[in-house]
């Protein structure tokens, strides 16, 4: 029989000590703070740059049948072989191009960070960016060089070129468009950014439904070109669905890191069923540049707002007092990003998600009323 020993009381404890937090916990990651995602029940959601179209009535039971066929009892196809092919029929590659998946745009983040990263390994992006890149650069012990953004958020190319020639960088990542700006980089610039980089260059295109440029075509043209894309900008956010696409020497590597089975036999039959109807989507998409088009003009004839030209589903505005704006919106249950105490350039700068018609009305009527406007409040002084 075991040995049980009775427990003392006054000894257990329900929760490590910070001794030891500190003796099995990388100091790295104690220093850490958890990605935090605000509550956004019964919110006008407009924070996360999710597309506000909700699937129509037929499609939704098609969706429906399709996953009642699904033998959740077994695992996945491991290699996605149909999912694989609807992404290549939908966004053809140049030859030689191959596409690996992941759980979202965050696991390939991580993947590349696994294989390319660690002690002595560099990974640089310009900033502010998506905060993914630094997250996770320093979870996988790799060294984060962002370089800042300049004026109007516009890419410091020669800052850039400077860096990866001091710091000979693995990985480069570029948004484009750009998170939170909203912007696209002069093509140029980036181009010269490839050329220059020995290492890896990821272009980031999540937002690809809404920008006008796309370096997908121009995989190949340098061996060390990956392009990154994700469903969730597209409508299918609740799928979790990315994928990389780069030369096939580039993929075998990277397949090696991916964990067995990382895309669920549910996501992988939505997603196909979504790239067989995407003219639904890519409908929707225009209807949101449409959207986003009136969202800037009124936006910009709001005294004491600033807008920035966007080529993404969302907005960087920039106010008088972010927070006080933000909570006055939160007050009314409409959410939206607050940036501010990101510093820097963004300092008082709020991101707005493009909405339906309807929830941008409520967005603009709220906002016209919001104290920490600056032209609003100065004008309410002098009538005092």
């Amino acid at each position: 029989m075991l040995n049980r020993q009775p427990i003392d009381n006054n000894m257990a404890s329900d929760s490590p000590s910070r001794e030891q937090l500190t003796q099995w916990i990388r100091p790295d990651i104690l220093t850490l703070s958890a990605y935090q995602v605000p509550d956004s029940l019964g919110m006008v959601k407009m924070d996360a740059m999710e597309n506000p179209h909700t699937l129509p009535l037929a499609w939704s039971q098609l969706l429906a049948e399709k996953m009642a066929q699904i033998d959740i009892n077994r695992y996945p196809d491991a290699s996605a072989s149909a999912l694989k092919f609807q992404i290549l029929k939908q966004f053809p590659l140049p030859a030689g191009q191959q596409v690996v998946l992941g759980n979202g745009s965050d696991e390939l983040i991580q993947m590349l960070q696994l294989v390319f990263g660690g002690q002595g390994r560099t990974v640089l992006a310009p900033v502010p960016s998506f905060v993914m890149y630094e997250m996770i650069a320093r979870f996988s012990g790799t060294k984060f060089i962002g370089i800042p953004l300049g004026n109007n958020f516009s890419l410091d190319t020669e800052a850039m070129l400077a860096a990866i020639t001091q710091h000979q960088p693995a990985l480069v990542f570029i948004a484009h468009p750009n998170n939170p700006s909203g912007n696209c980089f002069e093509v140029s610039a980036i181009e010269q950014i490839i050329t220059a980089t020995s290492g890896l260059v990821v272009i980031d295109e999540a937002y690809f439904a809404f920008a006008e440029h796309s370096f997908l075509p121009l995989l190949g043209r340098w061996n060390n070109l990956l392009v990154m894309r994700t469903v969730s900008k597209l409508g299918l956010a609740g799928l979790r669905l990315g994928w990389l696409s780069g030369a096939k020497t580039w993929v075998e590597q990277i397949e090696k890191v991916r964990l067995p089975y990382n895309i669920n036999s549910l996501s992988q039959a939505a997603v196909v069923l979504a790239l067989e109807h995407i003219d639904l989507l890519r409908q929707q998409a225009r209807e949101i540049c449409r959207q986003r088009e009136y969202l800037l003009a009124q936006l910009g004839a709001i005294p004491g707002v600033t807008c920035f030209p966007s080529s993404a589903n969302f907005i960087l505005l920039r106010v008088k007092d972010a927070c006080r704006v933000f909570e006055h919106l939160k007050a009314r249950n409409i959410l939206i990003k607050n940036l501010h105490q990101t510093g820097s350039i963004l300092e008082n700068c709020l991101r707005v998600t493009v909405g339906t018609y309807s929830e941008n009305e409520q967005l603009l009527q709220v906002l016209r009323s919001a104290p920490g406007l600056e032209s609003r409040e100065s004008t309410q002084a002098q009538q005092l």
